[in-house]
């Protein structure tokens, strides 16, 4: 008796029980969906907030002013550097070309302006940033009125503004217009250009992007009166891998502009835009393990069903094994033939397992509003190899026991 006829066998055995085989099969059904299902919907989730990340600048880095602790740090007195100021930043917009690379500058002008229009004032809690015709874009900010601030209204740092959200729900209604529209704040009068799409509590400043107004840079450096501010640059890079070698560069051009000795640390700091990434992948590695857990349980249930279930078809076969053994079936054979419809078994409930899994993942990710059909193919043969092994280790010791019955003895067994 050769392996196919083994299969064959198998699928004869699983034929004249099946209600048994369904039940068993069943617990490995909902065992693997379980599995398959939370790892479906964790890589739709992943796959979701990582194309949205691409929007808010992960393929990019940051540099900005060093912080300065003005103390001892394990007793090394720590140097005080100054912040980057607006003619670094610019001279850093001309001398850096790394191909297709997008700069955006920004400096927080207060965070504490009080907005007027009309008889409506806000509370003195609005951030009024300064930034160039890149920095929206390059933050993953929509407009949802009106337009962006344009290069030529950088360059004569024009009194324009866009307001956030929070911002424009304070001083208009919800469907007034602001065409030809003022604010006032610091003293001076803004025409309202755009309004940005609400984006929750989420960025920088207080409040986020929704309670901040944003005006040109040159126009935010003129308002500063002679106070230093601090800038900061963000740059965007189309090819992901080059990444490490956009931000060589970078170092290099900054260290030249701020004048850094050779050997000497860096006045600033540089970073890439990853970290909302390493917090994706963490959160999303925990979610597997826990997946991995609840599936776990589930599919040591499934092993010792089978197993029992096996035990009972050894016993109600012991005949049977007899004949074959008399016929010429070796011990080796016997036990193949168990494992084999064990495993069978198995992969019967992990197939219907890993569609069910797959439809309630996409549908879960449907639920929570993201877009596309997911079929983690990976983690579907890992269904299947987890069957295998199931299937194996339920079927092992049945097979073993019928491998080993005296064949005399079972002729004789009622």
């Amino acid at each position: 008796m050769n392996l196919t006829e083994n299969i064959r066998e198998g699928l004869r055995s699983i034929q004249a029980n099946m209600l048994r085989t369904v039940l068993t099969a069943l617990i490995v059904t909902f065992g693997i969906m379980a599995l398959v299902g939370i790892l479906t919907t964790i890589d739709g989730i992943q796959y979701s907030v990582t194309d949205s990340l691409a929007e808010l600048g992960v393929n990019a880095f940051s540099i900005q002013s060093k912080n300065n602790f003005r103390g001892r740090r394990r007793g090394v007195s720590e140097k005080n550097y100054p912040p980057i100021k607006y003619k670094e930043v610019m001279r850093f917009a001309k001398e850096y070309d790394w191909p297709s690379a997008t700069l955006a500058m920004g400096t927080t002008l207060t965070g504490t302006a009080e907005v007027k229009r009309g008889s409506k004032i806000t509370n003195p809690n609005i951030t009024v940033l300064g930034i160039n015709e890149e920095f929206i874009a390059l933050e993953g900010l929509n407009i949802e009125k009106g337009r962006n601030i344009s290069a030529l209204e950088i360059q004569y740092g024009s009194n324009v503004a866009i307001l956030g959200k929070k911002v424009f729900n304070g001083l208009y209604n919800s469907n007034d217009t602001i065409n030809g529209t003022e604010v006032a704040f610091l003293g001076t009068k803004y025409r309202v250009i755009g309004v940005l799409e609400e984006r929750g509590n989420f960025g920088g400043g207080s409040g986020g992007p929704d309670n901040t107004i944003f005006i040109p840079i040159v126009n935010a450096n003129n308002q500063a009166k002679g106070r230093q501010l601090s800038y900061s640059l963000k740059v965007g890079i189309t090819d992901p891998t080059q990444v490490e070698a956009a931000m060589g560069e970078a170092t290099g051009t900054m260290r030249k502009i701020r004048q850094d000795d050779i050997g000497a640390e860096d006045s600033f700091e540089i970073e890439k835009s990853e970290s909302l990434a390493d917090t994706l992948e963490e959160i999303s590695g925990r979610l597997r393990i826990g997946g991995f857990g609840i599936s776990f349980v589930t599919l040591l249930g499934a092993c010792v069903a089978l197993m029992n279930i096996m035990l009972v078809s050894v016993t109600e076969r012991t005949r049977e094994v007899g004949v074959r053994k008399a016929l010429g079936a070796t011990t080796m054979r016997i036990r193949q033939q168990f494992i084999v419809e064990a495993v069978v078994i198995c992969l019967l409930g992990g197939i219907l397992g890993i569609i069910l899994g797959i439809v309630i993942g996409n549908l879960i990710s449907r639920l929570l509003d993201i877009e596309g059909l997911v079929i983690p193919w990976l983690w579907m043969f890992f269904g299947l190899a987890v069957c295998v092994v199931v299937g194996v280790i339920s079927g092992y010791y049945p097979a073993n026991k019928a491998a080993n019955l005296d064949p005399i003895e079972s002729l004789r067994f009622e």
